[in-house]
């Protein structure tokens, strides 16, 4: 039985599922991109771009060799991931470079497993994810955050219907693939200002001698392919309108 029970959970999480309507796509794309216009939502919502952020940075560091000491995410939506070993080198740059790019490939890879219909996989293997990150989280905020997200995610694979996971699995995709520019624009906002002495950008220009902006500008255009990219993929090939109930005399 129990055997039995771990090959159905395995059938279900690997299995493929149908693909949703284009209304419902169309609907959480739209959404998205409400979340990331709107100030006060934003605000809630960069917190998962956060999340992305620093995992990319701690990803980098482990592929390049280096250790990792642990991350911080904090109320105001910054993060630091601390990392030890040489101070320049490929394996510096990489990971510096990691941060703002990894949000935009993270929702890419997510359109990709849409685009197959493996909806319940994209949602568990985002679990699996935050598993990994948490074991490296060292601040209670960022515990709360990454668990509540899991939390949310877990809730939606495991009790949502099929019309739940896939909208929610689509707002995710489309919310990191919209979202990834706006935190790119800010920073360079920011760094016109002498705000950010430290950003991954500045970082990077003492690290290789390539200014600062042209680092910005790697960054965007990364999002930008992503985007134009990954929302191809999203974007249903099936227009078909919804049904529409019957109405009587016609």
């Amino acid at each position: 039985m129990e055997n039995a029970s771990i090959a159905d959970l395995w059938d279900r999480v690997t299995g493929t599922q149908p693909d949703p309507p284009w209304w419902l796509v169309a609907l959480v794309g739209v959404v998205a991109l409400g979340t990331v216009l709107h100030g006060p939502t934003w605000r809630v919502a960069r917190n998962t771009v956060t999340i992305a952020h620093e995992g990319g940075h701690a990803l980098a560091a482990l592929v390049t060799g280096r250790k990792l000491d642990g991350i911080k995410l904090h109320s105001d939506t910054s993060g630091v991931t601390v990392s030890r070993g040489k101070p320049h080198g490929p394996g510096m740059v990489f990971t510096a470079f990691a941060g703002y790019v990894a949000p935009p490939l993270l929702g890419l890879l997510f359109a990709l497993l849409l685009a197959a219909g493996r909806i319940t996989l994209m949602l568990w293997f985002t679990l699996a994810l935050l598993a990994a990150m948490l074991v490296m989280i060292r601040n209670a905020y960022g515990v709360l955050s990454v668990v509540g997200t899991g939390a949310l995610v877990f809730a939606v694979s495991w009790f949502g219907s099929a019309e739940v996971q896939a909208g929610f699995a689509y707002l995710a995709a489309w919310f990191l693939l919209l979202a990834a520019t706006r935190p790119v624009i800010e920073l360079q906002r920011m760094r016109s200002r002498r705000m950010a002495p430290s950003s991954d950008a500045d970082q990077l220009a003492h690290l290789t001698g390539v200014p600062g902006a042209a680092w910005v500008t790697m960054f965007g255009a990364v999002a930008l392919a992503s985007l134009f990219a990954g929302g191809a993929l999203l974007v249903p090939s099936d227009l078909s309108l919804p049904d529409l109930p019957d109405v009587p005399g016609y």
